[in-house]
């Protein structure tokens, strides 16, 4: 019987390699920038061709390379950073594992211009499919050009995997952003299909932060910075009124090389503690330096995961350099002591309590049962006194003002429907508020406990679903139309889904750059907080996370769902929980959110008498 194992040809090992190192244009722009930056470059331009998938160039005014140094640099596992294997434990530098161009040129067509300082004439090189094509001196300024076209062309099975243009420019800036905010020195520009996207001039590290995150952090970033014989700490964190509904502005660089750790993003977090809400996320930009023998950068291709030797130190370092930050600027929860204007014309401030106002009220049975000797139990049951309405206190009426202060969409108070099945029907709903978070209705055969929060997304996704998918939702204009500026990753996102947020009924315009109209909001949302409503809605739509893959019309409907419901905490008249109850059992699965929570919980007649042992 014939042997079947067999070496990989040598192309088909370099593209399942490559695979690991290289899975989108992005990854590449990361290696190539990287390299850029260890070649001792003070200015580094990328140029970007339909989101990098037919060109990704760098060009870098770095020490360039030698015609040897330029071939070999394209070999696998070629490096002039590591000579013996302590060396491994030892890296400075950004790119060390030597498979960065290997891989780019197993998958792409590359073209390399380069030249050094001392040589006259510069070295082009151009390879395929890992071959060299051609090589041959050329005129080129000090540093190196490179140029990745036509990505995956020799894999159109990855190729097809790849995203859309604006998914994936996004990805780009992220990687863009990750470098040039780790070198403020170095100068960094970013251009797509002949637009400039970002021109960051050189700087200290706080003009860096707010080029790329925008001036409004310009006032509201805190320095944090401790120096210790075993790391240092340096960066900022932003002031509580910066922080996000998701993860979106959280930056954390070791020697330099962003990573990303639960961890220690967790010793960030806990430093805010009372003061952010508890579903909101700090902005942070820190930086750690300390011994490479220290860490472990080796353990993922991406080199974004590290491994510390003494994690637990690290973690106590951080959390006490921003805890120490926060308190010496004075940015901790406080007292305010100072006077409500309101508060100051009450009758209880304005009026003194005069020697009237005194004996009227120690002469009445409600003062003398709780004043005289022995008597703070006793109860006066004649009708004269003030106790003998106690219970008044506790009986429900619908004739109580409704709260002036809560967000409620109008289609929370709707005509009440019967038409589906549902526990009540042909019986009058009973409400109770739980905690302002929880609602509490009994029907004939027991009682549900609904969550308020997770039934209106239910109801509100299916709603809206229903209105994009079928005809575009009302609009209502606005008086005043809003202008809304934002960083340009999300410029980008909010351009590519203009046509499905106006779907949803939101009148935007792009008005250049990265500045775009709000002209007009869905009719049935309380307006008030467009601009801070988009932000969100771009944030959740970023970070959205789903074992499954949705469409971005789903992704949309799902994340304005959640960002519309009413919210736990929020006092409900007895009105509006009974057309939220009606409403719930009016949708077509009423019993679960669109990520699969439960609504309400069940609770049948013969369950509770079980629990009690009936």
């Amino acid at each position: 019987m014939a042997d079947i194992i067999q070496l990989l040809p040598d192309n088909i090992a370099n593209q399942i390699a490559a695979g690991e190192v290289i899975q989108r244009p992005g990854s590449a722009v990361k290696e190539l920038l990287e390299n850029a930056v260890d070649a001792g470059a003070t200015e580094i331009r990328l140029i970007i061709s339909d989101a990098g998938k037919n060109l990704v160039q760098v060009i870098d005014n770095g020490k360039g390379m030698s015609e040897t140094d330029a071939r070999m640099s394209f070999e696998r596992h070629a490096t002039s950073k590591i000579k013996v294997i302590d060396d491994l434990f030892h890296i400075k530098t950004m790119g060390f594992r030597g498979e960065a161009l290997a891989s780019i040129a197993a998958v792409a067509q590359v073209e390399l211009k380069t030249r050094r300082a001392e040589d006259e004439l510069g070295t082009f090189i151009e390879i395929e499919n890992s071959t060299v094509v051609k090589q041959e001196p050329c005129a080129f300024s000090v540093g190196t050009s490179i140029s990745m076209k036509n990505l995956f062309f020799n894999v159109p099975a990855r190729r097809n995997f790849l995203k859309s243009n604006a998914a994936e420019t996004r990805h780009i800036i992220d990687e863009f952003i990750r470098v040039a905010m780790s070198f403020p020195h170095i100068f960094f520009s970013m251009t797509s299909n002949g637009q400039d996207v970002f021109h960051l001039e050189k700087g200290n590290l706080k003009q860096r932060v707010t080029q790329i995150l925008g001036n409004s952090y310009n006032a509201k970033l805190v320095n944090v910075k401790e120096d210790t014989d075993y790391m240092n700490i340096y960066g900022f964190v932003g002031k509580p009124d910066t922080a996000k509904k998701t993860r979106g502005d959280q930056y954390l660089f070791v020697n330099n090389r962003f990573i990303k750790s639960a961890y220690l993003n967790h010793a960030v977090n806990t430093c805010f503690d009372n003061l952010v809400a508890k579903d909101s996320f700090p902005s942070y930009v820190l930086y750690i330096d300390l011994d490479p023998s220290q860490i472990d950068i080796n353990v993922h291709p991406t080199k974004q995961e590290i491994k510390f030797e003494d994690e637990k130190i690290i973690y106590a370092f951080v959390q006490a350099a921003v805890k120490h930050a926060l308190a010496q600027f004075s940015i901790a929860p406080s007292l305010d002591f100072s006077l409500n204007a309101e508060i100051q014309q009450l009758d209880a401030v304005s009026n003194p309590f005069s020697e009237e106002r005194q004996s009227s009220a120690s002469t009445s049975n409600l003062f003398q049962s709780f004043t005289q000797k022995n008597q703070a139990h006793k109860i006066d049951p004649s009708e004269r006194s003030e106790l003998s309405h106690w219970k008044d206190f506790f009986v429900e009426t619908d004739s109580r003002p409704l709260p002036t202060n809560r967000e409620l969409s109008n289609d929370l108070l709707p005509e009440l429907n019967t038409a589906k099945q549902s526990p009540f029907d042909n019986q009058e709903l009973t409400c109770m508020q739980l905690h302002n978070s929880y609602i509490i209705s009994s029907f004939k055969s027991g009682f549900i406990l609904v969550h308020q929060q997770l039934a209106h997304e239910r109801i509100l996704y299916e709603k809206y679903s229903l209105m994009v998918h079928s005809k575009q939702m009302p609009t209502q204009k606005l008086l005043f139309p809003i202008t809304l500026e934002l960083a340009v990753a999300d410029a980008i996102l909010l351009e590519d889904l203009l046509p499905e947020i106006t779907q949803l009924g939101y009148l935007i315009e792009h008005f250049g750059n990265n500045t775009f109209i709000i002209q007009g909001t869905p009719a049935d949302i309380k307006q008030g907080n467009e601009k801070h409503s988009i932000e969100l809605l771009l944030e959740q739509f970023k970070h959205f996370t789903s074992e499954m893959k949705f469409s971005k019309r789903e992704k949309l409907v799902r994340c304005m769902a959640r960002q519309q419901s009413i919210k736990t905490g929020q006092l409900l008249g007895t009105t509006e929980m009974k057309a939220l109850i009606n409403d719930l059992f009016e949708c077509n699965t009423p019993n679960v959110t669109p990520a699969g929570n439960p609504t309400y919980i069940e609770y049948k007649q013969d369950y509770i008498e079980r629990m009690f042992e009936r």
